[in-house]
Parts: C-alpha cells; sequence; structure tokens
C-alpha cells in the first residue's frame, strides 16, 4: 500500500485519498489476473502444507498482503522480475501460519498488544515505517508524519482499517520469528576445543608441491564401459540423480525489432525534446514528464557510477551543458543535462583487515596485536592486502578484499576515520589503527573527494511501432493455425526456414527457456495445459512473439538411466581412469618419476596452502587432497593418489607450520557460535518442512 509513500510526499493529505490508492491496490494484481480464483469458481489446489490443502484463492490473498506491504516500503507496485520474491514471501508466511505458529504456541513464544504499540509508534519503530516517512529537507525519520497517519485512522472506513490491521498483522508474524530465531540461536555455543580447531585450520600452513593428473591423461578411447555398470552405478547412487518436474519443448520465435522507421521516429522525437531541455529552467519537471527512465533526475556522489552513455561519450562535462543523444547499450536514446555540481560531504575508499579483540583480557589483545603487525608486514613485501584480507580478515569484507566501499567520516568510529581521513596518498598505512572492535591493517584506495553531480536523464527506448508488431503477430498466429500437431509443426517451421530450438529438461519452477528470460508463461503452459504433441498458442515475450510444441514431461522422482545416461557414463569413467592412473603410478616413488609416465600432468608449487582452504591454487576444488595433505606427517612423504571431481592428485610435503598458540579464542568461539546461528535459521525452516511435508505445485500457476 502507498499511504505511508503519499503522506511523506503530501503531509496533511487526507486519509480518504491516500486509502483510495490502497484499496484499489489490494483488489488488482494477481487476484485479477487470468489464474485468479475470484475469477473462476474452481478452487484449484496449488500446494499442501501439515496435510492441509492451499487453495489458490487462499494463496492470491496472501500475495496480494506481501504486494502491499512491498508497496509500502517502496512507495511502488512490484514489477513482475520482483513478484517472484512477493509470491515466494506469502507461501513462506503460509508455512510459518501452519507449522510455526505450532512452535510458538508450544514455546509460549507471543507479541504483546505493548509490543506491537512500541514497534509502530514507540521507541522501536519497525525498519519499514523509518525507512518511508523521512523528512525531505533533514533527511531524518519525522515521527509526527507518522502520528498523523495513525490519529486519521481513527475516522477511516472499515476498509482502510482492516488494511492497516493487516499490516500490523505481518509486523507480529516478523517480531514472533525473529524472537523464535533468536531463541534458537542462543542454543548455539562453540566450545573452546572447537575454537581451538577453528584457529589451527585457519592458521596451520603447508608448503606443498601437487601433482596434478585430469582425468584426460587417459584416453577416453582406452575405457570401456558396459550398459550393466551404468545401471549398476544408478543404483546404488540414485541419491545423486533424483529428478524433479521437467519438460522438453521446442519453439520458433517471430522477431520483434524495431524497424528503420521505428528508429528514425524516435531519434526525431528525443532531438526535438533535447533541444526543449537545454532551454528548460525546470530539468527535473521536464524529465520526470518526458523521460522513459525510472529515475530521471539523481544526485551522483562521490564514489557513485556515472551512466556508462556519458562518461563514455563525454571526456569532461560542465554545470549546466546538456549532451546527447546518444544511444545506449539496451538501444536506446539518452540525452543528459549537468543539472548542478556542488560541493558535499567528502567521501573516500579504503580497505581494511580487521583483528577482532573484542571481549578479551589484555593479553589475548596483545598476542592478537603481534599477529596483526606479522601480517602487516608481509603485506609490506607482497603489496597484496586483498589477499591477506580473504586469509585473515574478521568481517563481512573479507571476501571481498576487505574492500569498505566509499564512506564519508561520519560512517566510521573515530580512530578509524581520523587515520584514513588523514592520509595523504594513496596506499598502505604505515602502522596498525586500534578501534573498539580491534586492530585494522587500512589501505587507502581513493582519496577524499567532496563534488556531487545532479544529472536530468532524458531516455527514450527503441522499441518496435505497433504496425511493426502486428506484422510479426500475424506471422506467428498463422503459423499457429497450420500446425494442429508436433509433425504439423516440423513441416510448417521447415517450409517457411523457421529455426526449431530445443528446450531440453526444463523444470517447472524455471522462468527461462535457454537464454530467454522472461519465458515464465510458456513453462506454465507446458506443465499445467499442454500434452504431449501438443502446439501452443502465440506467447508474447518481450521482443519476440514465440510458439511452442511439448516433446515430454517428466515426473518427479528417481532417474531412469535414459535421461542421466551420459552423467552416469561420465562418473564410471572418471572411476575407471582414476583405478588405471593408480595402476600406473604403482612403484614411482617421486612426482617427476610419475609426471614421466603422464606427461600432460603438471607439477604446482603450493605455498601458504591452509587446512581451511577448499580449493588448490592453480588446480580447483580438492578438499579431499587438501585433507590428506596435512593428514601426513612426515616431510618429504607422498600422499597416496587421491580421487577428487577434477582429477587425481599426489601431493609432496615441503614444510609444515603449525598454528602459533593464542592467549584467547574468545573471538574463534564467537565466529563459530555467530555461524552456526546464522545456519540454523535456514535449517530449522527446512526441517519443519520436511516435518510438514510441505508440496508445491506453484509453478502450475505462477
Amino acid at each position: 500500500m502507498a499511504l505511508i509513500k503519499q503522506i511523506r510526499q503530501r503531509t496533511g493529505l487526507a486519509i480518504g485519498v491516500i486509502a483510495g490508492g490502497l484499496i484499489l491496490f489490494l483488489l488488482g494484481g494477481d487476484l485479477l489476473s487470468p489464474n485468479s480464483s475470484l475469477l473462476n469458481t474452481n478452487q484449484n489446489i496449488i500446494g499442501e502444507i501439515a496435510g492441509e490443502e492451499i487453495t489458490l484463492e487462499e494463496f492470491s490473498l496472501k500475495v496480494e498482503e506481501y504486494k502491499a506491504s512491498f508497496q509500502q516500503r517502496t512507495g511502488r507496485i512490484p514489477a513482475e522480475a520482483e513478484m517472484v520474491s512477493v509470491r515466494e514471501q506469502a507461501w513462506q508466511a503460509l508455512i510459518v501460519e501452519r507449522v510455526f505458529e505450532e512452535e510458538y504456541d508450544k514455546l509460549g513464544l507471543t507479541v504483546s498488544s505493548q509490543e506491537l504499540i512500541d514497534m509502530v509508534q514507540g521507541k522501536n519503530i519497525v525498519p519499514e515505517l523509518r525507512a518511508q516517512l523521512v523528512n525531505p529537507q533533514t533527511g531524518q525519520f519525522d515521527k509526527s508524519q507518522l502520528i498523523t497517519f495513525l490519529q486519521s485512522l481513527e475516522t477511516a472506513d472499515p476498509a482502510q482499517q482492516a488494511a492497516w490491521a493487516q499490516q500490523e498483522k505481518l509486523f507480529v508474524q516478523s517480531r514472533s520469528r525473529v524472537k523464535y530465531d533468536n531463541l534458537l540461536a542462543t542454543t548455539e555455543y562453540a566450545t573452546t576445543a572447537e575454537a581451538k580447531l577453528e584457529h589451527k585450520s585457519a592458521n596451520t600452513i603447508a608448503d606443498a608441491s601437487v601433482l596434478f593428473l585430469p582425468y584426460y591423461v587417459i584416453p577416453d578411447g582406452d575405457i570401456k564401459i558396459q550398459d550393466s555398470e551404468l545401471a549398476d552405478y544408478l543404483s546404488k547412487h540414485q541419491e545423486k540423480f533424483k529428478v524433479g518436474n521437467s519438460a522438453n519443448l521446442e519453439y520458433v520465435s517471430f522477431s520483434i525489432q524495431a524497424s528503420g522507421e521505428d528508429s528514425a521516429a524516435v531519434i526525431s522525437k528525443i532531438t526535438g525534446l533535447t533541444a526543449e531541455l537545454k532551454a528548460s529552467l525546470e530539468d527535473s519537471v521536464f524529465v520526470s514528464k518526458n523521460s522513459e527512465v525510472q529515475q530521471p533526475f539523481q544526485v551522483y556522489a562521490p564514489g557513485d557510477q556515472l551512466p556508462v552513455a556519458l562518461t563514455t561519450n563525454v571526456a569532461e562535462f560542465v554545470k549546466g551543458e546538456t549532451y546527447g543523444p546518444f544511444i545506449t547499450a539496451n538501444s536506446s536514446y539518452v540525452t543528459y543535462k549537468v543539472a548542478d555540481q556542488y560541493e558535499g560531504t567528502p567521501k573516500m575508499r579504503a580497505s581494511h583487515i580487521l583483528f577482532g579483540t573484542e571481549g578479551m583480557d589484555e593479553a589475548g589483545k596483545a598476542a592478537v596485536k603481534t599477529q596483526a603487525e606479522t601480517v602487516l608486514a608481509e603485506i609490506k613485501t607482497t603489496g597484496n592486502l586483498a589477499d591477506a584480507a580473504r586469509q585473515y580478515g574478521q568481517d563481512g569484507t573479507a571476501q571481498n578484499g576487505g574492500d569498505l566501499g566509499w564512506f564519508a567520516k561520519a560512517d566510521f568510529v573515530e580512530p578509524f576515520a581520523n587515520a584514513t581521513y588523514a592520509a595523504k596518498s594513496k596506499g598502505l598505512l604505515p602502522n596498525l589503527v586500534e578501534t573498539e572492535y580491534g586492530f585494522h591493517i587500512i589501505e587507502v584506495t581513493e582519496l577524499p573527494t567532496s563534488m556531487y553531480t545532479k544529472l536530468a536523464v532524458l531516455e527514450l527506448e527503441l522499441v518496435a511501432s505497433d504496425l511493426t508488431r502486428n506484422e510479426a503477430f500475424r506471422n506467428a498466429d498463422a503459423f499457429v493455425a497450420e500446425s494442429g500437431n508436433r509433425d504439423e509443426f516440423t513441416e510448417n517451421a521447415t517450409e517457411k526456414g523457421l529455426r526449431i530450438i530445443q528446450a531440453n529438461n526444463v523444470d517447472a519452477t524455471s522462468r527461462n527457456l535457454n537464454n530467454i528470460t522472461d519465458a515464465r508463461q510458456v513453462v506454465i503452459w507446458a506443465f499445467s495445459e499442454a500434452a504431449v504433441g501438443e502446439v501452443s498458442t502465440v506467447f508474447e515475450l518481450n521482443d519476440a512473439y514465440l510458439v511452442a510444441s511439448l516433446v515430454s514431461k517428466k515426473e518427479e522422482g528417481e532417474a531412469k538411466l535414459e535421461d542421466v545416461k551420459d552423467q552416469v557414463k561420465q562418473l564410471v569413467m572418471n572411476d575407471k581412469k582414476a583405478a588405471l592412473i593408480n595402476q600406473k603410478l604403482a612403484g614411482k616413488s617421486t612426482l617427476e618419476q610419475m609426471k614421466a609416465v603422464f606427461p600432460e600432468a603438471s607439477i604446482n608449487e603450493v605455498p601458504g596452502l591452509r587446512l581451511s582452504d577448499a580449493v588448490i591454487p592453480g588446480i580447483g576444488f580438492a578438499p579431499k587432497a587438501i585433507g590428506t595433505i596435512f593428514g601426513m606427517k612426515t616431510k618429504g612423504q607422498l600422499t597416496k593418489p587421491v580421487q577428487e571431481d577434477i582429477g587425481v592428485l599426489v601431493a609432496k610435503v615441503n614444510n609444515l607450520t603449525p598454528a602459533a598458540a593464542i592467549g584467547d579464542y574468545t573471538s574463534y568461539q564467537a565466529q563459530l557460535a555467530q555461524g552456526a546461528s546464522q545456519r540454523m535459521t535456514y535449517q530449522i525452516m527446512m526441517a519443519l518442512q520436511e516435518l510438514a511435508k510441505v508440496k508445491d505445485y506453484r509453478y502450475k500457476y505462477f
């Protein structure tokens, strides 16, 4: 519902006007779609939860609740691509109502009326409301707008009050789930022994030489495989080959491409509008009225990526000037006007590595500082903070090489902000920086800059005209009329020179056909209406009309050999190749002797391999081989050949550096407990769904 956004935009607007759009919204969308049970007396079943059937009508009503919540947060109706997430939220909500709420009752978890008041108008207002009720002058949450709205509800009609009551219900459901997850999270605990193992895993380092023998060192022709072996393998490994509902289709497409006349018309129009924009004194008003881009007037802060079409065509731009029109990668035409440039809050960019010390005593902090100083010295030598961040970082930036993005001085605690903003040049800070969170190694990647740019964007999409589209549709419709079955489909396509494209093993929940990303309606047809051999009606996609024929359908269950024969054959072949490699390596005492047997193999020197790694640099995913390496007791000793998905590996341990003992393992305990808590939320959800025997048939409708 758009009422919150409307309050923000027009403070004091009458509640009747606000809620009018809400009611219209609640009556629209999926409920009025062709699949809506409100337009169909049949109570179609779209799933089962805890033995209870879920009707299309019930699900559609729940979807509307979450569409309303989306519109409240964003001020707009969700696009079709966003509806995928909205429908998923609605489905999960139904599961919660039937499965989780029973768990809440068992545990005595409730949300009191006092809590709800606090969430809506107290000290702990929910983020959804705080984000929308922002004073445009201050950029801060404006509680007075919320109070005005809530007071106006007292005189609102029953439908409007019911809509708000439903929104409050969503708040209660969300808070209940938070309580439940937090309660379970408190059950997670990591022992000191587990923390020591985690520290050992992250900091034990091996220097190894690894012989990598990809499966292609044995020619496929050297391997003989019987069908009985494939059947036996599948029988023993059925868990690897479970299949869902899938279908094989064929289709032809009739392209909807803008003609030369269509392109000339758009160029003429934007050229005229560009002249008007150049002379306009109200840039934002003009582009809001004439541009087809969603956000035609934007402010770009330091670090924000300016439009590519502007930066690639204009080396330097001046305030007040107009540039374009240019053609974009999306085949639209765009003109930019630099409405304003001004000095604002400075921003800079940096990367860091955090060595956490929260909760540690002085001895623990000293040990962490020593480790951080050692790593800092390494980086000064290697010049590569990003790799070190991935190895040592203890916060969410580690996987991004420590990158913090662009930030203002006020965004960080004072010691960190002061150190970074004091830098006179880009590069690694020479000393550690200590904050309340721990010790930081910092690299300044971009110096502070304060230039902000306002751009007015005039963009017109190049689309096919009605004349062009109508011609393509007539051709597609004529093709359908002449194709009563798959044989006629094939014959007519061949006669007309149309390419028949195959889409195999299409999942029932897929939204794509090969590289076509907007083909959900075709998939729904295949699984809900179509019989094998049937030809579809004309489907209108974004840039083409499509006609499909259903070749075959597969039901959910265990895979048949004919369906997965190629996959099984490859796995059996890999097993046989691995056995043959092992046989040929027997008796060889060095990696060099082994390589001589297989010249296509490679010996890789791998310094700095960690026990926690799953990938060997230059080779690939090899967790079993890594575990075997760290299990070796004697330097220079060769491992046994280890079979991985990528091939066979043999390693020699040149050196093994145990992890240095530290005084306090609290940070590792906290990391382990936090990780376990985060995983638990998902695991509990999956477990309860399994116990409730949840069956999902939504793919037939959406």
